[in-house]
């Protein structure tokens, strides 16, 4: 994610405009959240301003106060200030969900069509976490803190004006607090903004040790590493502990320190009023009234000191959340669009390096494959082979050179347009916990009889019959209801139903046994017929019958032809070949 403004140069009031844009909606409950608060801040000086009257008239023998008025007086101003919470919590929720579903809609689109640099750099569960969790978390916390601000806020005003109202000398004491209070808060925020960021980059690192392990616990268990997972996630988990306790020592500093300046101003009001008092200035009534709305001050005061923390983890969260719809780059295409390409595929002088890399994953590569051609890619791991596949569908950029697809260079084709061109089947067979039929249509209409054909060039229809809904069944995480050979085959129904003109094998069958490859091969063979097939493979099985092999090592092709060629040939190829069936 790229972000021209880090949030340390933007000041709060940038930031708070920045997340808020994305919760203005609807404004109607923004309306009902604005006369809420407005209302439940209006009614606090009401409690001790029916202390004034009743102790000053009603606690003689001239009472001119009727005795039914003070219940109703007191039941009445509880109901409207319940009345108004209640409201106001409803109109919150109403905020937060509304615009939670569309930040959260943003996010996933954003991702959906993101450069595929974002995948290298994040972690697949920080940005789970981002879109399922910090989102939701860095939203509800940041308008119910704003919410409490600006009710607090208001809460304050409005004891201000009636403590002035009463008398305004003693005010003066009580209003000298609030820039200490300020100080402190504006100081601690800053620590607790830094230690909050620290705080969520260890949670990502402590979700992806998770993560590592429960993807690979096979290989952690073969290896007995177990002990060696457990020092990592106790490194990471001991540094996020750390950070926490750092923010719950500077977060919790702010409440003592709020309570001592409230203390000393407390302390003087009620020297100057007794010193009134005894100079017939303040009444008993007014004095008792003036002491309760400064000490029902001391909790809006100590909720917007501790409400700093809590923003500030919300703003980190939400910013988090927005730098995912705002700040990620968005994969490029042109505007070339055809139905149906014809399959011509050409890479001139192609030279790929990943960044970070000090040699080439490619080099000088020049290829042209003829609409229909089977051509194979072999060669020893990191020949460059799957780099070369991965041009073609735009997962990886060239460095220098041009690929083309019928002649049009890559950049200006229209990007959807230049994918549905194309037919993936790889090595490691991605499903979705779905029902059969969606998967084998992913991304296109659901045709159930078209489904069936694909089926049956697949080799796969009799088992799908089987199944207890048939088409209709859900097949679980990664089509955990099958074997691995199915899920292959699976993936070439897939294919098939995709009618791409372009079939890219990547290792299709490396992980089979030789009753499955054979199954497979079938199915291959049947989902290649009339359309370019670009195959990786290490299986003779696989390559034997290419128009054309191509031998590739350290990034060059060092051999191509077809295999009895080559094979004559010897080198490269003959060594392979030897090499795979030992």
């Amino acid at each position: 994610m790229n972000d021209n403004s880090t949030p340390s140069e933007r000041t709060l009031r940038q930031r708070l405009l920045r997340v808020f844009a994305y919760f203005s909606q609807p404004l109607f409950a923004w309306i009902g959240l604005a006369v809420s608060v407005l209302v439940g801040a209006a009614m606090e000086p009401a409690i001790p301003a029916l202390l004034k009257p009743l102790l000053d008239q009603g606690f003689n023998s001239t009472n001119t106060i009727p005795i039914w008025l003070i219940p109703v007086a007191v039941v009445s101003l509880f109901m409207l200030r319940s009345l108004a919470s209640y409201l106001g919590d409803i109109a919150l929720a109403k905020i937060a969900q509304t615009s939670l579903q569309s930040l959260r809609t943003q996010m996933f689109a954003s991702i959906s069509v993101a450069d595929l640099r974002l995948f290298r750099k994040h972690p697949a569960t920080a940005l789970a976490n981002t879109v399922v969790y910090e989102a939701t978390n860095g939203a509800v916390l940041l308008l119910q803190s704003v919410t409490t601000v600006v009710k607090d806020s208001l809460t304050l005003v409005a004891f201000a004006g009636y403590l002035l109202y009463l008398n305004w000398q003693l005010s003066t004491i009580v209003v000298l607090v609030f820039p200490l209070v300020a100080i402190v808060m504006r100081a601690i925020s800053k620590r607790v903004y830094a230690l909050t960021k620290a705080s969520q980059q260890a949670v990502d690192q402590l979700a992806y040790v998770v993560e590592e392990s429960v993807l690979a616990h096979k290989e952690i268990r073969i290896q007995n590493a177990e002990q060696h997972q457990q020092e990592r996630f106790h490194v990471v988990n001991t540094g996020l502990r750390r950070l926490a306790m750092k923010s719950a020592i500077v977060g919790s500093a702010v409440a003592p320190v709020t309570n001592f300046f409230a203390s000393i101003a407390l302390s003087a009001v009620i020297s100057v009023a007794i010193m009134q008092s005894q100079a017939n200035h303040m009444s008993a009534g007014g004095f008792v009234a003036f002491v309760t709305a400064m000490l029902m001050m001391i909790a809006p005061i100590k909720h917007l000191s501790d409400v700093s923390s809590t923003i500030t983890r919300g703003m980190v969260a939400a910013e988090r959340a927005i730098d995912l719809v705002e700040n990620v780059d968005v994969e490029q295409g042109g505007n070339f669009q055809v139905a149906r390409a014809r399959g011509e595929v050409a890479l001139q002088q192609v030279r790929v390096r990943y960044p970070g890399a000090t040699e080439d994953a490619l080099h000088q590569i020049d290829l042209h494959i003829a609409p229909g051609q089977f051509i194979a890619l072999v060669g020893l791991s990191g020949s460059g082979k799957t780099t070369l596949a991965s041009l073609l569908p735009r997962f990886v950029e060239c460095s220098e050179g041009s690929v083309s697809l019928d002649g049009v260079p890559l950049p200006e084709w229209d990007l959807p347009c230049l994918r549905s061109q194309f037919a993936l089947v790889g090595q490691n067979v991605i499903m979705f916990n779905d029902t059969v039929l969606n998967n084998i249509a992913l991304g296109h209409t659901a045709d159930p009889e078209k489904a069936w054909r694909a089926l049956e060039a697949a080799n796969l229809a009799q088992r799908v019959r089987d199944l207890p809904q048939g088409l209709d069944t859900i097949v679980g995480h990664n089509a955990s209801l099958l074997s691995g050979g199915e899920r292959q085959r699976l993936a070439i129904a897939r294919a098939i139903y995709k009618d791409a003109p372009v079939l890219i094998l990547d290792e299709a069958t490396s992980a089979l046994d030789t009753d499955t490859d054979s199954l497979v091969q079938a199915s291959l063979r049947n989902a290649m017929a009339g359309r370019t097939t670009i195959a990786i493979a290490h299986r003779l099985t696989t390559i034997r019958d290419a128009d054309c092999i191509y031998v590739l090592g350290h990034g060059r092709i060092l051999q191509h032809g077809n295999h009895d060629a080559l094979m004559a040939q010897g080198g490269a190829y003959l060594d392979f070949i030897r090499l795979s069936q030992s």
